[in-house]
């Protein structure tokens, strides 16, 4: 994986207002390190960030939990930020605007000069709505709308990811073929000479016509797909080690 653009130092915060469980604040801080966002914020959680439970659930993001801030109100955690975003799945009658989780991060890139700050609600409930009417806009991620909810470090991951893609180049596809190479055409083609002269002595070509077929389909399975070196070597030892009677030698 190759990063296509420059990925800055600190991304957007990511705020958990009222967090019930350890464990979901160590797992938000497993899908924020996933992402290379690393600021995170807590306003009055329920437990501590740094308890065992947080810290198993986190599986190696301790930095994220011990460089976690807690504040005792929303108004306090955001009161630096320059634009606040809330994450939600009820409108709950506010008038603001709503951004799926792609405009608004890319919203963010294009204002590296100011602090975001993305605000996320409890487990049970979500965020209320004096918490809503602090933001300036609505992050809604469309989900099936018979369930939509979201277990609280899902909802973090979908957005984080959304924020991260924006910095790296993936290949669509790709082939893992470890130490060795590919075979050639001529390596391939020799492969194949091996095996029809095994099958010639073993007289399984008793008819002209199905020996042609035969050796058309042979050459097709193995020109059709990438074949490694080390993979053509496993077949020759296959095939050497296999019991083949010698047809011309018995007649």
């Amino acid at each position: 994986m190759t990063t296509s653009s420059t990925m800055p130092d600190k991304g957007p915060i990511i705020i958990l207002v009222n967090p019930q469980l350890a464990e979901n604040i160590g797992m938000t801080a497993r899908a924020m390190l996933n992402c290379g966002l690393y600021q995170m914020r807590l306003v009055a959680p329920k437990e501590s960030p740094l308890s065992e439970k947080a810290l198993a659930a986190s599986s190696g993001a301790d930095i994220i939990l011990q460089n976690a801030q807690i504040y005792p109100s929303t108004e306090e955690a955001i009161a630096d930020c320059d634009c606040i975003y809330a994450t939600t799945a009820r409108r709950r009658g506010m008038i603001k605007p709503i951004y799926t989780a792609n405009f608004a991060t890319q919203e963010i890139i294009n204002q590296p000069q100011h602090r975001y700050g993305i605000l996320f609600g409890p487990e049970r409930t979500g965020l209320h709505n004096d918490d809503v009417c602090l933001a300036n806009a609505i992050i809604e991620i469309p989900l099936n709308p018979e369930h939509c909810s979201l277990n609280l470090s899902q909802a973090v991951l979908l957005v984080a990811y959304e924020w991260y893609q924006k910095f790296i180049s993936a290949p669509q596809q790709q082939f893992v073929k470890g130490k060795t190479e590919f075979a050639d055409k001529e390596k391939i083609t020799l492969f194949l000479k091996t095996i029809e002269d095994k099958l010639e002595n073993s007289g399984i070509f008793t008819q002209p016509e199905k020996r042609q077929h035969m050796v058309i389909n042979l050459r097709n399975i193995f020109t059709r797909c990438h074949i490694t070196e080390q993979e053509l070597n496993t077949l020759y030892g296959v095939i050497n080690h296999l019991n083949i009677p010698n047809h011309s030698q018995k007649s």
